[in-house]
């Protein structure tokens, strides 16, 4: 006879850890108790040892919940407790150091959605059912550990048959914290923009939602982390009005349908995307499309993909059940602000965009958006980390020494705390320059700090100086601030990923970040690690007029590119027969060239994302960036794949840090374009250019520096046809090759490096790290 205390961390609170462990202790004869603490789940068992030893093999292969992961299991012997019999659950601990993981909001199961079709159960049609293995989770807590009465569920109080099901530890429903039914949970209701009830009744209101959306209308419907637009796919006046009403005039709109097997009417879907369209975190997968798809073009314009997801909460698969077939179901906010989640703050902001609103009384606590995934060299890889994902940690070989927070970048913003192993990235917050994300921001720093008791002693931030999330750090009273270079911060996040510490040979690049010299970098090749970085290579600079404007507007990039391509050689009256269609104003082009000459309003850059922006707007794909990275993503669809010729560059001797020159591709590109040459064609040969570039700079510094492995990250590396071709190409030369895949590899995944970056460099001082 013996005792053991087992110590459980990872994802084990609100999976149905504890009736498992009840279970399978049970059935091994074992006595005891479990409980849910602050690090995650504590057990104590009693018996023989053999039977314990079986019971850890047992929890950690075959019995383990679905939706658990454990991240540690520690054992110590403890005293036997004389006379005990029976296991029990114990009510949880709220004392200790917060270590425990908290779950990401999961689709509905299969088993739930059985018992929602079965019109003998007492759940039948219910809107909100949800059981141990799935619903809501991150977005209903309010603080930990996960009890109802920490949630926003503890409002409605359980029936009879609820609190029997809550109660019995041989239930699929023990300990769920949101499980209700129609008696005594949430309900739902459809009201018009000024608030009058429209219909009431959980049945009635779906049956007049779906009619309302075949009709054309517009409705707000409010699911788990916030409410979608929701109009039909496949109704172009409806779709265009969604766009007028929501002022996004180009952005490419997610879909919702029902089935894997809807999807395919529209998209290309292999076994891999299937698997992740159906997954408990049920994204948005970015599929490519059919050219026959019958989807209105308005939906998804100048990209080569649809983003789709399935229905994961009830209320959708009840929607989808009333023949409804393909809806838009994009976030539902007004330009950039941050996702509406509240039913006052829908009525008063989108009462001028949504026809009606489908409601429901269950508050969602923290607004999470739908997270977005596509593939690269055939893996998964997130482009924006929000539901099924979020909080879920990425651990670090070694506790940090001292909490950090990491505040991000000001585009794409999310934040990082460094706490014990863990780093803690915050969900996608959104483009801090928009005043209402930036006080939403600082709310979510303060709301997850609570959540995991995180006290940072250190913040970490962007080395540019005007950033918001830079002032903001520098504002924290009593921390030591480190500022982390952008790009460094990059490759730091793909080494944190990975469980590495490096140096590798860092590819970066994107479009923007403050580099020690005061340019503007933007494809780097670094030698990296956790602790330090240097510069090994770069492209060429060249002077980028206009500041902010030179991110929008490719006709700046451009004709910066074209005088140092060109030289001394290039004249406007050469170039008239190109630079017209691009932009008609000739006084404009004039005053450009004039600002590019007398370095008026100008800063060096080699930021490639402009030179994505230079090359899409000679393609004719267009001449403004009217969101983020939407050139270069009109430039990579037109891209085709059966080809691999590439343009020349150039890589001169000497120069520390290594150059990068592209004046030869760009003239060759012009004299395509001449020739008449396909637009498809020079962009693939574009593509090929700069994977052939990344890879003889990676050559390089792998013959200096004996490293074998590449990490890739940044906004560029969002390309998938870039992004797959050069991975491709450094696998053939031998090279280890790793990239962001459980955070963006755009800014999205800033602030995890910038955290793992300041939780390794432990006393250093900041001067020596933003070097």
């Amino acid at each position: 006879m013996e005792r053991r205390r087992i110590m459980v961390t990872g994802r084990v609170q609100g999976v149905g850890f504890r009736p498992t462990v009840h279970r399978l202790a049970t059935e091994l004869g074992l006595s005891g108790f479990v409980r849910n603490d602050t690090r995650g789940v504590t057990i104590e068992l009693q018996g023989r040892s053999q039977q314990i030893d079986e019971f850890l093999d047992r929890l950690a292969s075959s019995d383990k919940p679905p939706l658990a992961q454990i991240k540690s299991c520690e054992t110590l012997e403890v005293p036997v407790s004389e006379g005990e019999s029976g296991f029990a659950i114990h009510r949880s601990q709220a004392r200790g150091a917060v270590l425990s993981e908290v779950s990401a909001d999961v689709a509905v199961c299969n088993d739930c959605l059985r018992e929602s079709g079965d019109s003998e159960d007492f759940r039948y049609r219910y809107p909100f059912i949800n059981c141990t293995n799935c619903g809501p989770r991150y977005s209903i807590i309010k603080t930990i550990p996960y009890d109802r009465p920490n949630t926003t569920m503890s409002v409605f109080e359980m029936c009879e048959r609820c609190a029997g099901q809550y109660g019995d530890v041989t239930d699929r429903r023990f300990h769920a914290q949101p499980v209700a039914c129609p008696r005594c949970g949430p309900k739902i209701w459809l009201t018009d923009p000024p608030g009058g009830m429209l219909q009431g009744g959980s049945d009635e209101v779906v049956a007049a939602t779906a009619r309302l959306l075949r009709a054309g209308k517009i409705v707000a419907i409010k699911g788990i982390g916030g409410f979608h637009l929701a109009c039909d796919a496949l109704n172009d006046e409806a779709v265009r009005r969604l766009r007028q009403r929501k002022r996004r005039d180009h952005k490419p709109f997610a879909m919702m349908v029902r089935r894997v097997e809807d999807v395919r009417k529209y998209a290309v879907v292999n076994e891999a995307a299937e698997q992740l369209l159906a997954s408990p975190q049920s994204p948005i997968v970015l599929l490519p499309r059919k050219p026959e798809a019958a989807i209105t073009p308005a939906v998804a314009q100048g990209v080569s993909t649809f983003g789709f997801m399935l229905c994961y909460a009830p209320l959708h698969h009840l929607l989808f059940a009333e023949g409804l077939e393909v809806l838009v179901m994009t976030s539902a906010n007004l330009s950039e602000e941050p996702l509406i989640c509240r039913n006052d703050e829908a009525l008063a902001k989108l009462g001028d965009v949504a026809d009606a609103f489908l409601m429901h009384d269950r508050e969602i606590y923290r607004q999470v958006d739908d997270s977005i995934v596509h593939f690269i060299a055939g893996e998964p890889a997130l482009l924006r980390r929000a539901r099924g994902y979020v909080p879920t940690p990425i651990l670090m070989p070694e506790p940090a020494s001292e909490e950090v927070l990491a505040t991000g970048a000001d585009l794409k913003n999310t934040f990082c705390f460094a706490k014990h192993n863990q780093l803690i990235l915050s969900e996608h917050i959104g483009n801090l320059e928009d005043a209402e994300v930036y006080h939403h921001y600082l709310g979510s720093i303060k709301h997850l700090a609570g959540l995991f008791e995180v006290e940072p002693k250190v913040v970490a931030c962007d080395l540019h100086p005007g950033y918001f999330s830079t002032q903001y750090a520098k504002s924290v009273p009593g921390v030591r601030v480190i500022p982390v270079q952008h790009h460094w911060a990059h490759i730091a996040s793909v080494l944190a990923e990975h469980g590495q510490a490096g140096p590798v040979i860092g590819l970066e690049c994107d479009g923007t970040g403050y580099g020690t010299d005061g340019a503007i970098w933007g494809c780097e090749c670094l030698i990296a690690s956790l602790t330090e970085f240097q510069r090994f290579g770069h492209l060429a600079y060249y002077p980028l007029p206009g500041g902010d404007q030179a991110s929008k507007e490719a006709l700046r990039p451009l004709l910066s590119l074209l005088k140092q391509a060109y030289g001394d050689d290039f004249a406007l009256d050469g170039f008239a027969w190109l630079l017209e269609r691009i932009e008609s104003d000739h006084s404009k082009t004039k005053l450009i060239l004039e600002q590019i000459d007398k370095r008026i309003n100008t800063v060096n850059t080699s930021s490639l994302g402009r030179v994505f922006d230079a090359v899409a707007a000679l393609l004719g794909v267009g001449t403004r960036n009217h969101f983020d990275a939407q050139l270069p993503m009109a430039l990579e669809s037109l891209a085709v794949p059966s080809m691999d010729d590439h343009y020349d560059f150039d890589l001169p001797p000497g120069a520390e840090p290594l150059q990068l020159d592209l004046r030869r591709a760009i003239k060759a590109v012009i004299e395509d374009l001449k020739r008449g040459q396909e637009p498809g064609v020079i962009s693939a040969r574009f593509h090929h250019t700069l994977a052939e570039a990344l890879l003889a700079m990676a050559k390089l510094a792998r013959e200096n520096t004996r490293l074998e492995t590449a990490a890739l990250s940044g906004g560029v590396f969002c390309n998938r046809f870039l992004t797959d071709r050069l991975v491709q190409r450094l696998r053939q030369e031998g090279f280890a090759v790793l990239w962001n895949r459980d955070v963006p590899s755009n800014d999205g995944g800033i602030a995890l490096g910038q955290a793992a970056i300041a939780a390794n460099v432990r006393n250093r001082m900041s001067s020596n790290i933003s070097q």
